[in-house]
């Protein structure tokens, strides 16, 4: 039986709540189709951006490059000047992945 690793990023405001309802879909699909996840969660976002001041380190780029698959949430927040989150996380993951556009 495969096992895929999944980097999961919750992000903010709904996202943890919409990731959390994807979540419950893909253990479904597990059972139906005959595989397993392993799923690691990581703070990143822009509370996450408020209470530290780090958007995505490039440790964590490097961490986040062992995963079969990243499920991103939701990011950003009202309290986060525009353009952090999205040049310092989406654009960041994006060019790292070789990526052009979020779903």
């Amino acid at each position: 039986m495969a096992t895929y690793r999944i980097a999961v990023l919750g992000g903010d405001g709904i996202g943890p709540e919409v990731v959390g309802e994807g979540l419950k879909v893909l253990d479904a699909v597990e059972s139906l189709e005959g595989f397993t996840t392993e799923r690691v969660d990581f703070d990143l976002g822009g509370r996450r951006y408020l209470a530290t001041g780090e958007v995505l380190s490039d440790e964590t780029l490097d961490e986040l490059r062992g995963f079969d698959a990243i499920y991103l949430g939701a990011v950003g927040t009202p309290d986060v000047p525009p353009g952090v989150i999205e040049r310092g996380l989406l654009l960041k993951l994006r060019f790292a992945f070789d990526q052009y556009v979020n779903l």
